[in-house]
């Protein structure tokens, strides 16, 4: 793949994630975590979400301690 093309999806990512509070990427990583893990990595990572804040948005314990590494 070349530069632009790498530039082109880079931005198309930054993007979409822009407009995203912590409260918005707290629900949605407690809602996707179960289904999608692989998906909510980087949002975890981007905003260093802690486990307290996903069990109390609703994410269920077990799911939350499959991705503890990832929160601090």
């Amino acid at each position: 793949m070349g530069k632009a093309k790498k530039r082109s999806l880079h931005l198309g990512i930054n993007d979409r994630v822009s407009n995203l509070s912590r409260v918005d990427a707290v629900k949605i990583v407690a809602s996707e975590i179960k289904n999608n893990p692989e998906e909510v990595y980087g949002l975890i990572t981007l905003f260093g979400l802690t486990a307290e804040e996903l069990l109390e948005a609703g994410a269920s314990y077990e799911a939350v301690m499959g991705v503890k590494g990832l929160l601090k």
